[in-house]
């Protein structure tokens, strides 16, 4: 071996002999003790780690290489090292220092500088999410269930009025409801959580115990002539928001059957039409419905459907009391294989549409979107010793999907209404120490429009979470109220996207932030009101709107993200997606919304792409001229929408309008007010004084029958108003100013 150059004696001791390739000494690892974090090679006869080619030092390798500006002995940086190591982080500091100061000018340059501020927050919240994600991993509603109730038993999850429930009693009621299910589709389900075919559906197990003989109420009878329930059925539930709805959805679950959510105030031919939309096979309703059913109740059975009530006091041919069947069954839990679905894609539930614009359509929900459900809570910050004021009809997705099973995510505790009453909320959150609210479309401002009250101080209230609160309404209630947090959402029922205010920024409802769409992913396009189509350029693709500048929402359709469409045939998903959007083949959902994207990142709702209207070559957006009508105080609701005009195109703003209690109508301070806060071409031309205004179950204006109900004197009651151009003033709706008006010599 060659000769190594003088070392000091220690250093010869522990090492190796001398390596060609680096003229360096290697150090012996049998008598070198490693330190915490260094890596060494093995022993005596193991491979030696890889050597970099050429003649530089190994200094670079964390391990057991003796390098420069290190002590030889103890291996701790020398003095020498030191001071190469101050004068090279000098010298790092130095030219980085430039790239600091222009950093802010690229920034600027690239309008992104504004939404650094938020950057923490954007931060926070995917991070949230992420991690929301990877908890929410097969969960299945029915086994989400059941995982509460092992977990914990004892803590309360619903209370509905004096009654309350545990996870264990919701647990072993919705065993009970899978049970009486199953035992409709020709199952026998025995004692120790099997389930066995039987030869017709009330085969009972004598030698097992069962307490599964036919009911002694006569009604069997009626069963016995239907055929039994197909596995996979659709069974529909008109019920208000009750234990019982929870325990009969849960139920179908658990047993393997697909539920649909029928709205309440459904009769005749809208009920009809829902059901055989969503191919039910089995109806369950309220009894305090069957009054008012009384009429439907032929064409039901002419559909041979299973019909049940949540309780009988008079017995009615064909109808069956399905709390009966089901106390009689046993709540022990069913095996896993009936819920588990094949495929996360498989449709498990119907939502039916509000129905603003026609008949309900039945949204299919799947059970990717339930599981994406769970994490919603979660999202919004709320904890599992949270208490939720749920006040919102069960069949809206509002109430079912974030509501019910948002809860279920984090495992709290929820204060389900069967109807909102905004003099009895506060009193409710103080019994109950409610600490979030759900709220939807304008519950917000019922409850700033209540007068005074003690109950309203000292509540516990921490968070309102929902959609649809004007920013008005939105300052008010905070002001009133607070402190506390408003999240404001945004989401369909049918849709793939969703968004979140998680900043709590006032009117807006969620951030366009690159961090939330590379998790969530959506963009706004440029939207023609006039031809009702998205804007593209020469190679026929859509082009993206600018910061300010209203925009079609639209969401990129995938595996993770997918529109699942409606029940019946694709017409009625005609419109909803886009195709080659940004490139060849792509598609995108519809959403139907314009929102606008500020320079900070945020969003804002602008409005619906059927509300906006066209008057004297401008665009209206219905919500822009709400607001401004609403800053008046004497006005408590308005309902602004378009109407067609005889001999002029596009359509002309109409306004419903409702008083505040006890102010009377000031035609002369609204037409002031108007005129200096809107454009011409965006003032109301009619105005309609009326006692409140038509909603839907979920809230929302009825737009479309308000436009078509026009504005004749002579088939409305109401008050009737219209803006003279002349006069410059909004004078009565007379039969002889209605006639000059389509005559032409009144000029709007």
């Amino acid at each position: 071996w060659p000769k190594p150059p003088k070392r000091r004696k220690n250093l010869k001791r522990n090492t190796q002999p001398w390596d060609l390739r680096e003229g360096q000494h290697r150090p012996r690892p049998d008598r070198v003790a490693p330190r915490a974090g260094r890596r060494l090679w093995g022993g005596p006869g193991a491979a030696p780690p890889p050597l970099r080619s050429g003649p530089a030092r190994s200094w670079w390798w964390v391990g057991g290489w003796v390098g420069r500006g290190v002590c030889q002995r103890t291996r701790a940086p020398s003095r020498a090292g030191r001071c190469r190591g101050k004068e090279e982080g000098t010298m790092a500091a130095l030219l980085l220092l430039p790239l600091l100061l222009l950093l802010p000018l690229l920034l600027l340059k690239l309008h992104l500088w504004p939404q650094l501020r938020w950057l923490a927050a954007d931060l926070a919240f995917t991070v949230r999410a992420v991690r929301c994600k990877r908890a929410l991993r097969a969960r299945v509603l029915a086994w989400r269930l059941a995982q509460l109730a092992r977990q914990r038993p004892a803590h309360t999850f619903l209370i509905h009025g004096a009654r309350r429930f545990s996870y264990a009693q919701a647990e072993r009621e919705s065993n009970r409801a899978a049970r009486a299910f199953l035992r409709a589709q020709g199952w026998d389900p025995g004692r120790g959580g099997g389930v066995r075919a039987a030869g017709s559906p009330w085969a009972g197990d004598p030698a097992a115990g069962s307490s599964a003989a036919p009911p002694k109420d006569g009604v069997a009878g009626d069963e016995g002539a239907m055929a039994p329930l197909a596995p996979g059925a659709t069974v529909a539930l008109l019920l208000p928001a009750s234990p019982e709805f929870l325990w009969l959805w849960f139920g179908l679950a658990k047993a393997g059957l697909c539920t649909a959510f029928v709205p309440t105030a459904l009769r005749r031919g809208p009920l009809l039409h829902c059901l055989r939309s969503c191919s039910a096979r089995a109806l369950v309703l309220a009894p305090e419905f069957l009054e008012s059913l009384e009429p439907d109740l032929p064409a039901l059975r002419a559909m041979g459907l299973h019909l049940w009530a949540t309780g009988l006091e008079t017995r009615l041919p064909g109808v069956r009391d399905f709390l009966a069947e089901a106390a009689a069954e046993i709540d022990e839990p069913l095996p896993g294989y009936l819920s588990a679905p094949q495929n996360m894609m498989d449709t498990c539930l119907y939502i039916f549409t509000s129905g603003t614009t026609g008949l309900p359509k039945a949204a299919r929900i799947s059970h990717l979107k339930i599981l994406q459900c769970q994490g919603f809570y979660q999202l919004c910050g709320i904890h599992p010793e949270d208490v939720i004021y749920l006040a919102l009809p069960l069949y809206h997705m509002s109430g079912s999907l974030l509501g019910i099973v948002g809860c279920l995510g984090i495992g709290a505790t929820v204060v389900l209404k069967s109807r909102f009453s905004a003099g009895q909320f506060w009193e409710d959150c103080q019994e109950h120490r409610v600490t979030v609210f759900q709220y939807i479309g304008e519950l917000c401002r019922y409850l700033v429009n209540q007068p005074p009250s003690k109950a309203e101080l000292g509540h516990k209230v921490r968070l309102a979470v929902g959609s649809g609160l004007r920013p008005d309404t939105w300052e008010r209630f905070v002001r009133r109220f607070g402190p506390l947090q408003v999240l404001e959402t945004y989401g369909l029922t049918e849709g793939n996207v969703a968004t979140f205010n998680y900043t709590g920024q006032r009117g807006a409802v969620g951030r366009a932030s690159w961090l939330y769409k590379h998790i969530f992913p959506f963009s706004l396009i440029r939207y023609d009101v006039t031809t009702g189509e998205p804007v593209r350029d020469a190679q026929g693709h859509c082009v993206a709107t600018s910061p300010g500048e209203p925009g079609l929402l639209v969401a990129p359709v995938s595996q993770q993200s997918p529109f699942l469409g409606y029940a019946g045939g694709p017409e009625l998903a005609r419109g909803k997606l886009l195709m080659d959007v940004f490139r060849p083949g792509d598609v995108f959902f519809n959403t139907g919304d314009l929102l606008v994207c500020d320079d900070q990142g945020f969003l804002r709702f602008h409005d619906r792409t059927g509300d906006t209207f066209r008057w004297k070559g401008e665009n209206v957006a219905t919500t822009e001229v709400a607001e401004v009508f609403e800053a008046l105080d004497f006005l408590q609701e308005v309902n602004v929408y378009g109407v067609t005009v005889p001999g002029h195109e596009g359509r002309a703003g109409m306004a419903a309008l409702v008083l505040r209690s006890p102010h009377a109508l000031d035609l002369g301070q609204l037409y002031t007010h108007v005129s200096e806060n809107l454009p011409p071409y965006a003032r109301p031309r009619f105005l309609r004084l009326q006692e409140s205004l038509a909603t839907t179950e979920t809230f929302k204006q009825q737009k479309v029958r308000m436009a078509n109900e026009g504005f004749d004197p002579s088939t409305l009651s109401d008050p009737l108003y219209v803006l003279d151009q002349v006069v410059g003033a909004y004078l009565p709706l007379t039969p002889a100013r209605y006639n000059a008006l389509l005559a032409g010599d009144l000029r709007i």
